[in-house]
């Protein structure tokens, strides 16, 4: 990769590593399946103006904005506001990758090579780490449900595969409108309309700094960049870059927001990030795609993104 582009890779990584920060600033002002419909309709905004189609059949769109959109998004969002600290939660998502792994085998039919078991192992026994810290300020609950979002981007990095969208940027539009009402109106049944209302009403600049980073910043051009550096270097050679997310997430939660950081998040993460890295490598070094290739590429369990 040109150096430049490495920088741009690393930039990326940082912008969605802090947007945990942005995250836990937003949902200090309102609740969190509203705030997370709030983000999802900002998102598919753009399409107003562009009113273009997503590139690929709308039965992906659907079922993306379902696993990704309404599952996983508030899911990770709803752990967070009961208590999952924003640092962590960047470590836990990273399991996503164990759950691709674990759900291609019967969805995909792909065979893992030892390489990749013996990574699955490793991140395994990194979360294990991780869940042996819970407890006290952080509740069994949060950890149970970030974890489970991840386990819906694992089923969503399956979906991507087989969507293969051309456009990585206008999809996640067009699945932040498809997944923004239906979970808008979960919030109004599960959180209470009035309560939406007055959260709405009394929105600050803040919540709406925290609407645009985590839409606009860390979705629509985070992911629009990482399309572009895929295209033109291969999923295998930029996706581990995304491993970064956790350092930005962890560093940033600890300097900006006070989050400690336990012996047992230390280890744990460097196994995960180990053992994500150790699956990827033999993917790493077979890729023989030119640096200026047009060929697309498909995206990679690593493919991380908040």
């Amino acid at each position: 990769m040109r150096p430049r582009d490495i920088l741009l890779a690393v930039g990326i990584a940082a912008v969605w590593g802090l947007n945990f920060i942005s995250i836990k600033l937003g949902l200090d002002r309102m609740p969190a399946l509203l705030f997370c419909a709030l983000r999802l309709l900002a998102v598919g905004l753009p399409l107003l103006v562009l009113r273009r189609g997503p590139g690929v059949p709308w039965r992906w769109v659907a079922a993306s904005a379902l696993t990704l959109g309404v599952l996983h998004f508030s899911l990770f969002f709803w752990g967070i506001a009961e208590g999952m600290p924003a640092g962590l939660t960047s470590l836990v998502l990273q399991s996503q990758a164990i759950f691709t792994v674990l759900l291609a085998v019967p969805l995909l039919r792909e065979r893992p090579g030892p390489r990749q078991l013996a990574g699955l192992a490793l991140a395994t026994g990194g979360m294990a780490v991780v869940a042996a810290g819970v407890g006290g300020e952080r509740p069994p609950l949060a950890f149970a449900l970030v974890l489970g979002s991840a386990v819906f981007w694992g089923l969503n990095n399956v979906i991507m595969r087989r969507a293969a969208p051309p456009d990585m940027a206008r999809f996640m539009m067009w699945v932040g409108a498809v997944g923004g009402l239906p979970l808008l109106g979960i919030s109004f049944a599960v959180e209470g309309f009035d309560a939406d209302l007055a959260a709405v009403r009394g929105i600050d600049g803040t919540a709406i700094g925290a609407i645009a980073y985590t839409s606009a910043l860390s979705t629509i051009v985070g992911f629009g960049l990482w399309g572009v550096l895929i295209r033109r270097y291969g999923a295998a050679t930029v996706a581990p870059f995304s491993m970064l997310v956790p350092f930005f997430g962890m560093s940033s939660a600890a300097l900006f927001l006070g989050e400690r950081l336990e012996p047992t998040d230390i280890l744990g993460g460097l196994l995960v990030v180990g053992g994500i890295l150790l699956g990827a490598l033999r993917r790493m070094t077979r890729s023989s795609q030119p640096p200026d290739s047009d060929r697309a590429a498909a995206p990679e369990p690593v493919l991380s993104r908040t």
